[in-house]
């Protein structure tokens, strides 16, 4: 069983108490302390009993950790509704987790890897490569930093959606077991409606989550609508072809009777055409989706250029008219380098101007 104490279930966490001696009722003590206060200091509680506590003070700083990951970098938007973070691993990896307020809500967005192994052109993650997979605590440990800023400002955390760095499906295992953790009512309770999970289309996995009744809400990375198109931008639908991922998520559709949210980024004269929305339309026709058209981030390491809102408008009519609902996203976070990876990918730019202008010296 892991030694880190985020990683763990509620049941996990009161099987590890009772083998080493405790009494079960502990575990509701410490699980109230790592899950609803989202306490930084595991022995911060006054009214700890003391056998919990002896048991903590021996092993804390050993084989037991709780994973709060320090701040290595913090940038907030100029509108004030962005909050974006860089999160230091015990390894020295650094991922990124964002704050992002909308009307009544805020949502994190969390990442699931260091890195990413799918290799989408335009995806500043996805131009570093992946380095590994984060285990479940470290998934666990973004939402109570999020829920801690936003306590702090008398704010709640209400939604979540894993479409940082890395692909969700990828890190199934991991991933799972972390929002079981996160939708606990008696930890975080951020129900399963509340959650989103990203893939660029791991069509494997997407036929995992129906066949497992997984309840939580799927939005797939469409972004090309034919296999040619698709490839050039996402390399995995070399994998995985658009015919098998719109099968998966058909069967996804037909188990669940969910639905199931497509992502499409726009970028100018790449993939925001009449034709291309006419093509969309089809490849989805049937399905019970909807489509969310996202504006182009643009990296340094991706020549595209976001769409013109014209494009964007007409493409957006299009979809509609089709019988999908469909939806501009609203733009959050472009000052604070809020796409996935972007704020990584600029510091590490940095760090190498840096570190060229030291050698020139």
């Amino acid at each position: 069983m892991s030694p880190h104490l985020l990683d763990l279930t509620f049941d996990e966490l009161r099987s590890r108490l009772t083998a080493d001696g405790l009494a079960a009722v502990h575990s509701k003590a410490l699980w109230n302390s790592l899950h609803f206060r989202a306490e930084t200091d595991a022995l911060a509680r006054k009214d700890l009993s003391p056998p919990l506590r002896r048991w903590l003070e021996a092993r804390l700083g050993t084989e037991v950790f709780t994973d709060v990951l320090p701040v290595a970098a913090e940038t907030p938007s100029g509108d004030g509704l962005t909050q974006k973070f860089l999160l230091r691993l015990a390894d020295g990896q650094e991922i990124e987790t964002v704050i992002m307020g909308y009307e009544g809500r805020h949502t994190a967005c969390l990442s699931t890897q260091a890195g990413c192994a799918m290799g989408c052109v335009f995806c500043a993650t996805g131009q570093m490569g992946f380095v590994r997979h984060l285990r479940p605590g470290e998934i666990v440990a973004q939402v109570h930093h999020a829920r801690r800023i936003l306590a702090a400002r008398g704010l709640r955390l209400r939604n979540l959606v894993l479409m940082g760095m890395g692909e969700p499906l990828h890190n199934y295992d991991a991933v799972m077991h972390a929002l079981e953790i996160i939708s606990d009512t008696r930890g975080a309770n951020i129900g399963p409606a509340k959650i989103s999970v990203s893939t660029v289309g791991v069509v494997p996995a997407i036929r995992r989550m129906a066949e497992e009744g997984r309840p939580y809400n799927l939005a797939v990375s469409l972004h090309g609508s034919t296999d040619e198109e698709r490839a050039a931008l996402i390399p995995a639908n070399q994998r995985w072809p658009l015919a098998e991922l719109i099968s998966a998520c058909r069967y996804y559709g037909e188990v669940t009777q969910r639905k199931i949210f497509f992502a499409w980024t726009l970028i100018a004269g790449v993939n925001d055409t009449a034709a291309h929305a006419h093509r969309v339309a089809g490849l989805l026709r049937g399905l019970n989706a909807h489509v969310n058209l996202i504006p182009l981030n643009e990296t340094a390491g991706f020549a595209g250029r976001e769409s013109a809102d014209a494009s964007a408008r007409e493409f957006h009519g299009l979809i509609q008219e089709s019988g999908i609902p469909c939806t501009i996203r609203q733009r959050r976070g472009i000052d604070v380098a809020a796409g996935c990876g972007q704020l990584k990918a600029v510091r590490a730019r940095g760090r190498a101007v840096r570190g060229a202008a030291g050698s020139a010296a």
